[in-house]
């Protein structure tokens, strides 16, 4: 009987997710909360471990408390089989400098890859909303026998130049790798599509630290896993790329087959949480056959009082609704709401206090931030910039962690 491959996962979790400020002012975009009761990194991690793929080390490097504090306290396996999900920092093995793109970070912590032995390397990153069975991909690129595959979620070719696109053939061998390009390539069996890269890969052991070692000799490379290490497999003929669209998840709806979401803007984050509380979500968290997994809040039930109600909406545990009125918002744990408020269109973290004839459109709330009574957020944008909030570009007004809101 043949033994099966050794696989392990590294995860690129060191992105410092500047599009994202305020909400990575004071942790890693991996750790930015998501959906009222995960953390962007839940994700991943939960792909992961429903593939069966449990040896899995997260790199970490900017501001990484937060996130290494979550990883401990949430993504505990059993070790009798040799599975675990560790947080591993930077830790300046090659000199005085931290990691220098991601590439680097892998390159910096080649030990990973010699104490384990693997045969098969997944890389994968850190901040993107999806589902993915990783165990047919890792398949298809132990049965092409090549040394990397990249996966490619189809887009529609005239919004192909916002990604970094993949020029395949027919038999999905990858002919180049374009960086935003001014004329993507179609696809051979779509010429309105393109694919463009997920971030996600998966290596031969041997071949991608030969690739890292090259990469690392190069003073001109910028050490980017999708800008330097897939050309040189491209260049040698030696990758392909798999297509997101042959992935089937346990339990998926037809709607949410093949979502995937970079939640690396502000707007993008906040359509990304429109997207969980329609009443047939784009994506859906009540899938009990691919879970997403996380460390739940150990809190009450959701209360609503004095006709508090919440439509369209996604209402964590320890939340209490006292005659306020939410429509299509993410509550998370312990959110208060109180009489005769009104939110909509919004995301609140952990511990928000709205006071008393509030009104909140369109805003994102970090944790235990403050709004006094009768204060409006989202009303009046050129207010809210006064204010010192941000407003995105499509009016989206985010207000950092532990801010009271002021009263006038």
């Amino acid at each position: 009987m043949a033994s099966r491959p050794k696989i392990l996962s590294i995860v690129l979790a060191g992105g410092e997710g500047k599009r994202l400020m305020p909400l990575t002012a004071d942790r890693a975009k991996p750790a930015v909360p998501f959906g009222g009761s995960y953390r962007l990194i839940d994700f991943v991690l939960s792909n992961l471990a429903n593939s069966g793929l449990t040896r899995v080390a997260v790199l970490t490097q900017y501001k990484s408390h937060s996130l290494d504090r979550h990883i401990s306290m949430t993504w505990r396996f059993s070790t009798l089989l040799g599975a675990y999900v560790t947080p591993v920092p930077a830790q300046q093995r090659l000199g005085p400098r931290w990691y220098q793109g991601s590439a680097d970070a892998i390159y910096q912590s080649l030990n990973l890859i010699r104490d384990e032995d693997p045969d098969y390397v997944v890389v994968f990153g850190a901040d993107n909303i999806y589902r993915m069975d990783v165990s047919q991909m890792v398949d298809a690129h132990i049965d092409s026998g090549l040394g990397a595959t990249v996966a490619g979620i189809r887009v529609p070719r005239r919004e192909a130049s916002a990604f970094g696109i993949i020029d395949a053939a027919e038999d999905h061998r990858i002919k180049k790798f374009l960086e935003k390009p001014a004329d993507p390539p179609g696809l051979p069996d779509s010429p309105d599509e393109s694919f463009a890269s997920m971030g996600n890969y998966v290596f031969s052991r041997q071949a991608l630290v030969e690739a890292l070692r090259a990469d690392a000799e190069n003073p001109t490379a910028k050490h980017d896993m999708g800008g330097d290490i897939v050309p040189w497999f491209t260049d040698q003929g030696e990758a392909q790329v798999y297509d997101f669209s042959s992935n089937v998840v346990p339990g998926a709806t037809s709607k949410d087959l093949n979502y995937w979401r970079d939640v690396g803007t502000i707007d993008a984050y906040h359509e990304a949480h429109m997207d969980l509380v329609s009443i047939e979500p784009e994506f859906n968290l009540y899938n009990s056959e691919w879970p997403i997994l996380t460390n739940q809040s150990q809190s009450p039930g959701a209360k609503f009082v004095i006709r508090g109600k919440a439509e369209d909406s996604i209402v964590n545990p320890g939340c209490i609704i006292s005659g306020g009125e939410v429509e299509r918002t993410v509550l998370a744990p312990n959110v208060r709401v109180d009489k005769w408020s009104q939110v909509a269109d919004s995301v609140l973290m952990e511990n928000v206090r709205i006071g008393r004839d509030c009104v909140v459109r369109r805003a994102i709330l970090d944790k235990h931030v403050v709004v006094p009574d009768g204060v409006q957020i989202g009303v009046d944008h050129e207010h809210d910039r006064a204010r010192g909030f941000h407003v995105s570009d499509e009016g989206v007004v985010v207000i950092g962690k532990d801010v009271k809101v002021p009263e006038h």
